[in-house]
């Protein structure tokens, strides 16, 4: 099995985008932003259909220095974990940043804190929820494997189109991941690319993914795209 964000019809209307993905995959991810925010499960409840959800992240920043902005963030997601536990749904949270180069070690503190937080949250909803590796961008937590540390025991989401932009990919795929995006890039923009479109071998993602027994999610920015990568990964599995 395989899942298909709503990223890729994120122009369109969240139920538009759910009839469509429906036809080709049971498996949905709901990128719970602009469009596709979720402000209940309501729109999920008619699909007969495994679904996880990209937490909030745009404007939400669980390792701020700002402790109001720090709690509202960590708010945001526990609402977002209360929606996922009535679709027994994962989510995947960003591990945030810091604004200053210097401001490092107290945002890892910050983030040290939401984490502790949100595991409470994820125990009181029994929701499991996953920290995503980042791409190439400046200040950014997690952008590779040597950062793992920083999460402790939370399972972290290997996303495969950030790694390659840090030129790590391999070192992210020989650590056990809870959750999987696919997209693919020329190793430089964060540019989500149909599978096959890029510069990443995909042939060793398919085996680590294989290996983890985890239905990875296809996270490509059109529904062109998801359908050319789709066609990639049933020819290569």
């Amino acid at each position: 099995m395989f899942g298909v964000s709503t990223f890729c019809l994120h122009q369109e209307s969240l139920i538009s985008a759910l009839d469509k993905i429906s036809s080709i995959s049971d498996y949905i991810e709901v990128m719970d932003e602009g469009l596709h925010y979720l402000e209940s499960a309501e729109p999920l409840m008619s699909y007969t259909k495994k679904f996880s959800i990209h937490a909030p992240s745009r404007g939400t920043n669980i390792a701020s220095l700002l402790e109001p902005i720090r709690k509202a963030s960590v708010e945001v997601i526990s609402g977002c974990f209360r929606i996922a536990a009535e679709v027994n749904a994962g989510v995947v949270i960003h591990p945030g940043y810091f604004a200053w180069a210097e401001e490092r070690i107290k945002a890892e503190r910050q983030l040290k804190i939401s984490l502790s937080d949100l595991s409470d949250f994820s125990r009181e909803y029994s929701v499991r929820y996953y920290i995503e590796n980042m791409g190439n961008w400046d200040y950014f937590f997690l952008k590779t494997p040597a950062e793992l540390s920083l999460i402790g025991d939370t399972p972290f989401a290997l996303d495969v189109g950030h790694a390659h932009q840090n030129h790590c990919l391999g070192e992210f795929l020989a650590m056990p991941a809870g959750h999987y995006h696919l997209h693919d890039n020329l190793g430089r923009e964060d540019s989500h690319l149909a599978i096959g479109e890029g510069s990443i071998d995909f042939i060793p993602v398919i085996k680590a993914v294989q290996k983890n027994r985890i239905a990875p999610v296809i996270e490509v920015s059109t529904m062109e795209g998801v359908l050319k990568s789709i066609r990639y990964i049933t020819k290569n599995s």
